[in-house]
């Protein structure tokens, strides 16, 4: 019986590359290719050098720091909320001191602060003024009283000094333009006209 004739690896490869898939096997070789997921290549760790020191030493030593970019509160924004700054006070023009002083321009509220406690005016104050902020008023009036004349600025009010002062402060600037010492007719030293800076809606 006569052996087949003995085929090269050659002509063996050459044969493979001229045979044309069916169309069977080549949607089942598609089916199979859309299905596997290539394999995580792994990196060799590094050899340690025998003169560095112990990198478990080292991992021990150091107190382990949260990365600002993973929030410890599991939905909590990565990102800082800064509020936007209070805007400044402006000054009255001269035009609108005189209609306040002559009457022409309304005082919608007044708010007396006689005889309170610094905490007391404080809260009245700031009461007073996100109501007169949320109802839309333009101008009201605050009355610190003169305080007791003496020798020395000590002697003199407590409020009158201090109301100017928290109108200042950035959680009162979010609420009023502006303020300035009345017309005597509206108590003079002792008051001053706000102006009350309008709601955004």
């Amino acid at each position: 019986m006569k052996r087949p004739p003995s085929i090269s690896l050659v002509e063996l490869s050459v044969l493979r590359r001229k045979r044309i898939l069916s169309e069977d096997e080549r949607a089942l070789w598609e089916s199979v290719m859309k299905q596997t997921k290539p394999l995580r290549k792994k990196h060799r760790a590094a050899k340690p050098d025998a003169g560095a020191p112990d990198t478990k030493a080292q991992l021990a030593a150091k107190p382990a720091v949260p990365s600002p970019s993973s929030p410890s509160v599991p939905g909590a924004s990565p990102q800082k909320i800064t509020k936007p700054a209070a805007p400044p006070l402006a000054p009255f023009g001269r035009r609108e001191r005189a209609q306040l002083s002559r009457g022409r321009k309304e005082i919608e509220a007044r708010l007396d602060l006689h005889g309170m406690t610094q905490a007391r005016a404080h809260r009245a104050l700031s009461t007073f003024l996100q109501r007169a902020h949320l109802d839309g008023l333009t101008f009201v009036l605050i009355i610190t009283g003169k305080g007791k004349t003496g020798y020395g600025e000590a002697d003199r009010g407590v409020l009158r000094r201090q109301v100017p002062q928290w109108l200042s402060q950035p959680e009162f600037r979010t609420l009023v333009v502006g303020f300035e010492a009345a017309h005597i007719g509206h108590g003079g030293e002792g008051a001053l006209y706000v102006r009350v800076r309008r709601s955004r809606i």
